[in-house]
């Protein structure tokens, strides 16, 4: 694969985990009633679900910049993993927040490969 076409693929997941968090934040910020209905039913008051919003929306921010990619993808990852923890203790469906959580991890695998060698201990 070369280099250009590797490039457009990267920007394409990285776009693609932007704009799934990005609805996901605008979804709390906007007040919907719906979405604050399921919140509550998780015991997240609206002002919280709110600044949840704001931490989600920084997090998909710094993700996207490549500068601060990896500080988002740490805190995208800490954010799915407060979602998977939710879910348990509400005896939800764990699919989806895991699904997301390791196409986080794959994309940002693939986008800062010193990431990976940290975590895995490569040189």
């Amino acid at each position: 694969m070369s280099p250009k076409v590797k490039n457009i693929l990267l920007w394409v997941l990285t776009g693609l985990v932007g704009a799934l968090f990005l609805f996901s934040a605008f979804g709390k910020l906007s007040g919907n009633a719906d979405a604050i209905k399921m919140a509550e039913g998780f015991g997240i008051s609206a002002s919280a679900f709110m600044t949840i919003g704001i931490v989600e929306l920084i997090s998909v921010v710094l993700f996207v910049i490549p500068r601060t990619g990896v500080l988002g993808t740490l805190l995208l990852a800490a954010y799915m993993g407060g979602a998977i923890a939710t879910h348990v203790q509400h005896g939800q469906d764990l699919t989806a927040p895991v699904v997301i959580q390791m196409f986080i991890w794959i994309v940002a695998a693939l986008r800062f490969p010193e990431l990976t060698q940290r975590l895995l201990g490569k040189a």
